[in-house]
């Protein structure tokens, strides 16, 4: 248990804190939930507010267990791993939730979870047959984009929402287009790999 695969499992446990923190029922064990009023209109549930911070430093941890593993040479079978899954708990629990609570469309949610589950199917293929796939410069642009407007959207898209700008619905749909995107392009690149079991 390296440095970074203890960041990865802290990435983890902070992802079960925010589904924690959002999902709890506050009002139904008679805890009153602080809320900020702003403009007199934007009413914003200190909840949110405190999981998107968590969530940053959720996402700061996915950078740092991998910038030290590769800088150090500790890269192993089971980081690789545990960090996808982390990944995987973090982003698309809060997407689901978010949905479920109605602050973005079904639609992103099922096409971002669907994209990756495909994309991951790949990446099992292409790995069982000895070939690493490579993220490709579309993937990481959908991820930016994602992970900023879940943020914005836990922070009830501020600043921007206070000049009626809906930022965080502009990169959450940017975000479900490159998904499609570069789930195409993840396919094209490696179907040789399935081809060849075709022609078996």
């Amino acid at each position: 248990m390296n440095l970074p695969n203890k960041l990865t499992m802290l990435r983890i446990i902070m992802a079960f804190v925010i589904i924690a923190v959002l999902l709890f029922p506050f009002d139904a064990m008679g805890v009153d939930i602080y809320k900020l009023f702003i403009n007199e209109k934007i009413v914003v549930d200190i909840r949110y507010i405190i999981a998107g911070v968590l969530f940053i430093l959720a996402s700061l941890t996915d950078f740092l267990d991998g910038y030290i593993a590769r800088k150090y040479n500790l890269i192993t079978d089971f980081g690789k791993m545990i960090d996808a899954i982390a990944d995987k708990v973090l982003v698309n629990s809060v997407l689901i939730i978010l949905c479920a609570q109605g602050f973005i469309h079904p639609l992103i949610t099922v096409v971002i979870i669907v994209r990756d589950s495909i994309v991951n199917s790949i990446k099992m293929v292409a790995g069982s047959k000895g070939h690493v796939v490579a993220a490709i410069k579309s993937g990481k642009a959908k991820t930016a984009c994602l992970m900023v407007g879940i943020v914005l959207t836990l922070f009830y898209n501020l600043p921007f929402e206070l000049w009626n700008l809906k930022v965080s619905d502009f990169l959450l749909i940017v975000a479900c287009v490159l998904s499609i995107i570069s789930g195409v392009q993840y396919y094209n690149l490696n179907k040789k790999f399935f081809l060849e079991d075709v022609k078996k």
